[in-house]
Protein backbone atom coordinates (compact mmCIF):
# COMPACT_ATOMS: atom_id res chain seq x y z
CA UNK A 1 0.00 0.00 0.00
CA UNK A 2 2.80 2.46 0.85
CA UNK A 3 4.54 2.07 -2.55
CA UNK A 4 1.25 2.81 -4.33
CA UNK A 5 0.66 5.96 -2.27
CA UNK A 6 4.26 7.06 -2.84
CA UNK A 7 3.88 6.53 -6.59
CA UNK A 8 0.66 8.58 -6.65
CA UNK A 9 2.31 11.40 -4.68
CA UNK A 10 5.33 11.44 -7.00
CA UNK A 11 3.01 11.51 -10.01
CA UNK A 12 1.04 14.42 -8.59
CA UNK A 13 4.20 16.37 -7.81
CA UNK A 14 5.49 15.74 -11.33
CA UNK A 15 2.17 16.88 -12.85
CA UNK A 16 2.13 20.04 -10.71
CA UNK A 17 5.74 20.85 -11.56
CA UNK A 18 5.18 20.38 -15.28
CA UNK A 19 1.97 22.41 -15.26
CA UNK A 20 3.50 25.34 -13.35
CA UNK A 21 6.63 25.28 -15.50
CA UNK A 22 4.56 25.41 -18.69
CA UNK A 23 2.58 28.40 -17.49
CA UNK A 24 5.49 30.32 -16.07
CA UNK A 25 7.63 29.89 -19.18
CA UNK A 26 4.80 31.14 -21.46
CA UNK A 27 6.80 30.26 -24.56
CA UNK A 28 4.11 29.88 -27.21
CA UNK A 29 6.36 30.14 -30.25
CA UNK A 30 3.78 32.40 -31.88
CA UNK A 31 4.31 36.11 -32.45
CA UNK A 32 2.25 38.54 -30.42
CA UNK A 33 0.87 40.98 -32.96
CA UNK A 34 -1.64 43.80 -32.98
CA UNK A 35 -3.86 41.68 -35.21
CA UNK A 36 -3.77 38.87 -32.64
CA UNK A 37 -4.65 41.31 -29.86
CA UNK A 38 -7.62 42.58 -31.87
CA UNK A 39 -9.03 39.06 -32.23
CA UNK A 40 -8.45 38.26 -28.57
CA UNK A 41 -11.82 37.90 -26.87
CA UNK A 42 -13.20 36.06 -23.89
CA UNK A 43 -16.42 35.53 -25.85
CA UNK A 44 -14.92 32.62 -27.77
CA UNK A 45 -14.71 30.69 -24.48
CA UNK A 46 -18.28 31.33 -23.31
CA UNK A 47 -19.51 27.98 -24.77
CA UNK A 48 -17.16 26.22 -22.33
CA UNK A 49 -19.25 27.52 -19.46
CA UNK A 50 -22.25 25.39 -20.46
CA UNK A 51 -20.68 22.62 -22.53
CA UNK A 52 -20.56 20.14 -19.63
CA UNK A 53 -23.80 21.11 -17.90
CA UNK A 54 -26.09 18.31 -16.77
CA UNK A 55 -29.18 19.76 -18.52
CA UNK A 56 -28.34 18.21 -21.88
CA UNK A 57 -27.69 14.81 -20.33
CA UNK A 58 -30.95 15.01 -18.40
CA UNK A 59 -32.80 15.84 -21.60
CA UNK A 60 -31.12 12.94 -23.41
CA UNK A 61 -32.10 10.55 -20.62
CA UNK A 62 -35.74 11.66 -20.85
CA UNK A 63 -35.99 10.74 -24.53
CA UNK A 64 -37.62 7.51 -25.71
CA UNK A 65 -35.08 4.90 -26.76
CA UNK A 66 -32.41 6.26 -24.42
CA UNK A 67 -29.52 3.91 -23.68
CA UNK A 68 -26.71 4.43 -21.16
CA UNK A 69 -24.18 4.19 -23.99
CA UNK A 70 -25.65 7.39 -25.46
CA UNK A 71 -24.79 9.37 -22.33
CA UNK A 72 -21.28 7.90 -22.26
CA UNK A 73 -20.74 8.81 -25.88
CA UNK A 74 -22.09 12.33 -25.29
CA UNK A 75 -19.80 12.85 -22.27
CA UNK A 76 -16.84 11.56 -24.28
CA UNK A 77 -17.58 13.91 -27.18
CA UNK A 78 -18.18 16.89 -24.93
CA UNK A 79 -14.93 16.20 -23.05
CA UNK A 80 -13.02 16.14 -26.34
CA UNK A 81 -14.52 19.48 -27.39
CA UNK A 82 -13.91 20.94 -23.92
CA UNK A 83 -10.24 19.89 -24.04
CA UNK A 84 -9.82 21.72 -27.34
CA UNK A 85 -11.32 24.86 -25.86
CA UNK A 86 -9.10 24.47 -22.81
CA UNK A 87 -5.95 24.15 -24.94
CA UNK A 88 -6.84 27.33 -26.81
CA UNK A 89 -7.64 29.13 -23.56
CA UNK A 90 -4.27 28.09 -22.12
CA UNK A 91 -2.48 29.23 -25.26
CA UNK A 92 -4.25 32.61 -25.32
CA UNK A 93 -3.57 33.10 -21.62
CA UNK A 94 0.12 32.29 -22.10
CA UNK A 95 0.41 34.62 -25.07
CA UNK A 96 -1.35 37.38 -23.13
CA UNK A 97 1.10 36.95 -20.26
CA UNK A 98 4.03 36.94 -22.70
CA UNK A 99 2.75 40.16 -24.26
CA UNK A 100 2.39 41.78 -20.84
CA UNK A 101 5.94 40.75 -19.95
CA UNK A 102 7.21 42.23 -23.20
CA UNK A 103 5.36 45.50 -22.57
CA UNK A 104 6.70 45.65 -19.00
CA UNK A 105 10.22 45.00 -20.29
CA UNK A 106 10.06 47.95 -22.67
CA UNK A 107 8.05 50.31 -20.48
CA UNK A 108 9.60 53.53 -19.27
CA UNK A 109 8.20 53.07 -15.76
CA UNK A 110 8.63 50.00 -13.59
CA UNK A 111 5.41 48.26 -12.58
CA UNK A 112 6.23 45.90 -9.70
CA UNK A 113 2.50 45.73 -8.89
CA UNK A 114 1.77 44.39 -12.37
CA UNK A 115 4.66 41.93 -12.18
CA UNK A 116 3.30 40.59 -8.90
CA UNK A 117 -0.24 40.41 -10.29
CA UNK A 118 1.02 38.65 -13.40
CA UNK A 119 2.92 36.03 -11.40
CA UNK A 120 -0.01 35.41 -9.08
CA UNK A 121 -2.38 35.14 -12.03
CA UNK A 122 -0.13 32.64 -13.77
CA UNK A 123 0.13 30.49 -10.66
CA UNK A 124 -3.63 30.65 -10.03
CA UNK A 125 -4.35 29.85 -13.68
CA UNK A 126 -1.99 26.87 -13.62
CA UNK A 127 -3.56 25.54 -10.42
CA UNK A 128 -7.04 26.15 -11.82
CA UNK A 129 -6.16 24.33 -15.03
CA UNK A 130 -4.89 21.36 -13.10
CA UNK A 131 -8.11 21.27 -11.07
CA UNK A 132 -10.27 21.57 -14.19
CA UNK A 133 -8.36 18.73 -15.88
CA UNK A 134 -8.85 16.51 -12.83
CA UNK A 135 -12.56 17.31 -12.66
CA UNK A 136 -12.82 16.64 -16.41
CA UNK A 137 -11.51 13.11 -15.85
CA UNK A 138 -14.13 12.57 -13.16
CA UNK A 139 -16.88 14.07 -15.33
CA UNK A 140 -15.89 11.80 -18.20
CA UNK A 141 -16.87 8.84 -16.02
CA UNK A 142 -20.08 10.41 -14.76
CA UNK A 143 -18.73 11.80 -11.50
CA UNK A 144 -19.14 15.45 -10.61
CA UNK A 145 -19.07 18.55 -12.75
CA UNK A 146 -16.53 20.96 -14.18
CA UNK A 147 -16.51 24.70 -13.49
CA UNK A 148 -14.23 26.65 -15.80
CA UNK A 149 -15.59 30.11 -14.95
CA UNK A 150 -12.55 30.96 -12.79
CA UNK A 151 -10.15 30.31 -15.68
CA UNK A 152 -12.26 32.31 -18.12
CA UNK A 153 -12.43 35.19 -15.64
CA UNK A 154 -8.64 35.09 -15.08
CA UNK A 155 -8.08 35.19 -18.84
CA UNK A 156 -10.54 38.06 -19.19
CA UNK A 157 -8.71 40.09 -16.54
CA UNK A 158 -5.32 39.51 -18.18
CA UNK A 159 -6.52 40.41 -21.66
CA UNK A 160 -8.17 43.58 -20.29
CA UNK A 161 -4.87 44.48 -18.62
CA UNK A 162 -3.08 43.87 -21.91
CA UNK A 163 -5.52 46.06 -23.84
CA UNK A 164 -5.14 48.84 -21.29
CA UNK A 165 -1.35 48.74 -21.49
CA UNK A 166 -0.92 48.19 -25.24
CA UNK A 167 -1.51 51.85 -26.20
CA UNK A 168 1.14 52.87 -23.62
CA UNK A 169 3.66 50.60 -25.28
CA UNK A 170 3.01 52.14 -28.69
Amino acid sequence: MIPVVALVVVGLIAALTLTFYRFLSANTGQPVTVEWMETLSVDRYRPMLRLLEQNDLAFLKSQPGYKAEMAKRMRRQRCRIFKDYLRHLESDFQMTCAALKLIMLHAQNDRPDLATTLLRSQLAFAAGTLQVRWRLVLYRYGLGSVDVSGLVKAFDLMQLELRSMAPDAA
